[in-house]
């Protein structure tokens, strides 16, 4: 049975269409007459990828450890009134609620997970960091971890910075510390998403401030996310509600600061089902964007989950739309 390659998995169906594209380039080598050729290419007798096997089976092959969105009307969009949400199943490798998984939207604050991911995998944590002027953010309602140029702060230190208040001047000062530019840090960004199979994903900065080309969707977070979890200093790092940081500033002086997570499952301040209990996560919020948060949870310690909301209205829609997806967690 032929399978309709707009039914199969978003992810696999980049992989087909890859493929596709390698059966093109193979068909294209070579200017001369087919006769001319030792092995001509046969249309009649290609290989048909996507008859070999049923959307499961291929979810299988290329997503193996992955959970796959294959039918988002099983669920009921009206469940959320954000404007897409998805929570997945980490052990099972199960999707148990997606709405508008695939539609590209700003992700804000969240794109800090990429910028973490990148520094924890290609950096030295006990570096010593002087910041930059590409530090100073002007954007009225820009969140930040108020560090200024010349300080000289860990990389460590940064991450605290970039994941508990949401810093974009740790954001600047990350990526100019790892790629010697906001530019180039972002083509590493871009490099890694699609490493991940996050094609639906483009970034042009590492912290998440709008620009028209700076855009991801639920289930490119969901892959991005899950990278991040496989690393046990990002889960260190956004496991705690609260960070104390002492460094020095340009004059050599001591500066204390607590930086303070801006998750309020962290901080205390929203409830969790009984058995559920958030551990890592990561706000976002612009105008244009709205409100977004990207968190994992855990079922009496030992099943984990993914879980995302993008695009509230606002901070209290937000977290009835998180609340009510967590809940399917326990029923």
């Amino acid at each position: 049975m032929k399978t309709d390659f707009f039914s199969v998995p978003r992810l696999n169906r980049n992989i087909l269409t890859a493929a596709a594209c390698m059966s093109v380039m193979l068909f294209s080598v070579g200017c001369g007459r087919e006769e001319e050729l030792t092995n001509p290419y046969s249309f009649e007798n290609r290989p048909v990828l996507a008859d070999i096997a049923e959307e499961e089976a291929l979810g299988h092959f290329f997503a193996e450890d992955l959970c796959v969105v294959s039918d988002e009307t099983a669920f009921s969009s009206s469940e959320l009134d954000s404007e897409a949400g998805a929570l997945f199943d980490l052990e099972g490798k199960h999707t148990l609620y997606s709405k508008n998984a695939f539609e590209r939207l700003y992700p804000a604050s969240i794109t800090k997970i990429m910028t973490a991911i990148l520094a924890i995998k290609y950096g030295n944590l006990d570096d010593m960091v002087t910041v930059t002027k590409d530090a100073v953010i002007t954007e009225p309602g820009a969140s930040l971890c108020h560090i200024n140029p010349g300080d000289q702060l860990t990389l460590e230190q940064l991450l605290y910075g970039l994941m508990l208040p949401s810093g974009n001047d740790a954001g600047a000062a990350i990526a100019v510390h790892i790629a010697g530019s906001i530019e180039s840090f972002a083509d590493m960004m871009n490099q890694e998403a699609l490493s991940l199979g996050a094609t639906d994903t483009h970034f042009v900065n590492p912290h998440g401030l709008t620009d028209e080309n700076h855009y991801t969707t639920a289930y490119d977070l969901y892959l991005i996310f899950n990278e991040a979890l496989k690393l046990q200093k990002f889960r260190e790092i956004t496991g705690v509600s609260s960070y104390d940081a002492s460094y020095v500033d340009k004059d050599g002086a001591p500066v204390s600061q607590t930086w303070k997570s801006s998750n309020m499952y962290m901080l205390g301040k929203k409830e969790t089902p009984d058995g559920v209990t958030v551990f890592s996560g990561k706000t976002g919020t612009t105008k244009a964007a709205g409100s977004c948060l990207i968190m994992a949870s855990s079922y009496h310690q030992d099943h984990e989950y993914i879980s995302v909301v993008l695009k509230a209205e606002n901070k209290d829609k937000l977290y009835e739309n998180m609340t009510k997806l967590i809940s399917k967690i326990v029923n």
